[in-house]
């Protein structure tokens, strides 16, 4: 009988030590680190996103934001990226071409818009299809823009300024940048009379003010691809909130569609 009770009790213990280690091994899967990289102009709705997740779920989300060509490049390097959201198609195809990605874990996330903008305290009035409109107001300044042949949104810039037969005329009146976020830090700060951003960029700033929207037929749709690149449970719970319903309410205040 007390032979017994000392193997009774030696089980107990044992199910008790197994249970708790399954415990522990629960507690680190739901506390593991989601790393999204994300195109700059996700910056502001991405960590609302991001925040109100984090109080409904134990997971560590760590984002990580520059131009989706950047990004891409990292990715293609073996940085530790578990989703990737870019600003256009182009990027998410490069990273497909070359084996990094599979298109069966390509999601469609949120869309966008075009537009100029100029500082909140200007004067200015563009008519965008009037070269000579455009050369008055940069005079000797230049218009911001992401780099033309990487960031995707200088890309849509071009595409666009191509359409209205604008390009040839201002081409050597430019300032590139790595991202467009840069583009809204030269505008709300004077230092560019005018500059080409996301319609979502444009609402976050109390500095600057739109002048003109680009009509969607001036460039090729502005769509934010999500890419997932690794499998686990928390990378797939955190990307099925953000394509949910409630967190389209959230990217269409922040000026997504």
């Amino acid at each position: 009988m007390y032979k017994n009770k000392i193997f009774l009790f030696i089980a107990l213990l044992m199910c008790f030590r197994v249970s708790t280690v399954f415990a522990a091994d629960v507690a680190a899967t739901e506390k593991d680190t989601v790393r999204i990289y994300a195109a700059s102009s996700l910056t502001n709705v991405l960590n609302a996103l991001i925040t109100k997740y984090q109080t409904m779920h134990s997971v560590n989300i760590v984002p990580i934001y520059a131009g989706s060509s950047s990004l891409a490049r990292q990715i293609e390097q073996g940085a530790p990226a578990d989703l990737f959201i870019s600003a256009n198609e182009l990027w998410v195809k490069h990273l497909e071409d070359r084996g990094v990605v599979n298109s069966d874990d390509v999601h469609d996330f949120t869309a966008n818009h075009l537009v100029v903008i100029a500082p909140d305290s200007s004067a200015v009035s563009l008519e965008a299809t009037n070269t000579a409109s455009w050369l008055q107001i940069l005079g000797s300044s230049r218009l911001a823009l992401g780099q033309p042949n990487a960031v995707p949104a200088g890309i849509y810039a071009k595409q666009s300024l191509e359409a209205l037969n604008l390009w040839s005329s201002l081409r050597s009146h430019l300032a590139p940048t790595n991202n467009v976020r840069n583009v809204l830090t030269l505008v709300e700060r004077g230092e560019a009379p005018l500059g080409i951003v996301y319609l979502s960029d444009a609402k976050i700033s109390n500095k600057v003010k739109i002048v003109h929207t680009f009509a969607d037929s001036t460039h090729e749709p502005i769509r934010y691809p999500l890419v997932q690149i690794t499998q686990s449970p928390g990378v797939l719970s955190f990307m099925q909130y953000i394509l949910s319903d409630e967190a389209k309410v959230i990217l269409q205040e922040f000026g997504f569609n």
